[in-house]
């Protein structure tokens, strides 16, 4: 309801949650997060894999990692901090989700600067220098919008009305610019350059790299696994083994070398699997074979667990198109 704040532990899922990710994507994940953990104590209590598994196809995992950090250090402190420089303090939390926060649950009258809001003041005050470049500078002029005393007198519901407005009215490519509260004051309207602006500096192409990964099944229909580092990307998840990622691609006789149980397995390829990263893209050659027994694995090898558990582990989105690519060439192929 107007003039209400909001669940800081809600806002502050949500926020993390939206980061580089759409709307359209999160809905589902937040409502079954919720679900899982329905407050902080709960979250900060949970084991971290369990947080990981319900992040499992989100991306981005070092967000779910700094979440549960967060939540731990959330609940020794006895609670959210109440500004933006104490929520700042906390892991995984930067200027714009403190704002963000600080804003929508305890009503502080701060203006949090998305990319809708960025997006907004570039239009509103016709700044044509671009991104990313002109980020700190749009970060200023957005405290210019919040001038008019309703604004800071109901800070959650202002900060709300931006991501609102930038959501359905000020939008990138159509702005529809007759339905906006400051059609008559926007200077890139006037000057007739709205749909130009904000200005963006063009991103180099992005460059491929190359892996393979190993979908190895016994007779009782385990499979291997293992865990990436906590840093890094996707980190901390679950993934099938494979050789590290690079530039060229990989010489089949070479992976094979970096398999589980090596070479001697009856590897064939199943088929590639495309993922694409912020900054790279990645193609994966996904190889499996079947064995009646496990080898001894080295632990830097894997772990084996039977495959119908894989579902509710931490497996990445990638992971789970390369486990599926697996699973589906190996239907109705004879065990060895």
């Amino acid at each position: 309801m107007s003039g209400q704040t909001a669940d800081p532990y809600h806002v502050w899922i949500s926020e993390i949650m939206l980061q580089q990710t759409t709307v359209t994507a999160v809905v589902p994940y937040y409502h079954a997060f919720l679900m899982r953990f329905p407050t902080v104590e709960r979250l900060a209590a949970a084991p971290l894999d369990d947080v990981l598994a319900a992040w499992a196809g989100l991306g981005y995992y070092s967000r779910a990692r700094n979440l549960y950090r967060c939540a731990g250090d959330i609940v020794r402190r006895g609670g959210f901090p109440r500004d933006v420089e104490g929520l700042q303090s906390l892991p995984g939390i930067g200027p714009y989700t403190a704002s963000a926060i600080a804003a929508i649950a305890f009503g502080v009258p701060v203006v949090p600067v998305d990319g809708n809001v960025e997006r907004i003041v570039a239009r509103v005050f016709a700044i044509e220098e671009p991104l990313p470049g002109a980020r700190r500078k749009l970060g200023r002029e957005a405290l210019r919008l919040n001038g008019e005393t309703e604004a800071r007198n109901r800070p959650s519901d202002f900060a709300q009305a931006l991501f609102d407005l930038g959501a359905t009215v000020c939008v990138p490519r159509t702005p529809q610019c007759l339905l906006c509260p400051w059609v008559v004051s926007c200077a890139a309207h006037k000057a007739g350059i709205q749909a130009q602006l904000p200005a963006k500096t063009p991103k180099a192409a992005r460059p491929e790299r190359h892996g393979v990964h190993f979908l190895l099944v016994d007779e009782a229909g385990q499979i291997v696994l293992r865990r990436r580092p906590d840093k890094g990307l996707l980190g901390g998840t679950v993934e099938l083994p494979g050789t590290p990622w690079r530039d060229a691609p990989w010489p089949l006789p070479e992976a094979f070398e970096l398999a589980p149980g090596g070479p001697r397995h009856p590897w064939r390829v199943a088929g590639t699997v495309r993922h694409v990263f912020s900054h790279f893209a990645l193609m994966v050659t996904v190889c499996v074979a079947r064995v009646r027994t496990m080898p001894n694995l080295l632990p830097e090898e894997g772990f084996v667990v039977p495959a119908v558990q894989a579902e509710g582990l931490a497996l990445s989105s990638l992971m789970r198109k390369c486990l599926g690519t697996g699973l589906e060439a190996l239907g109705n192929e004879p065990t060895a």
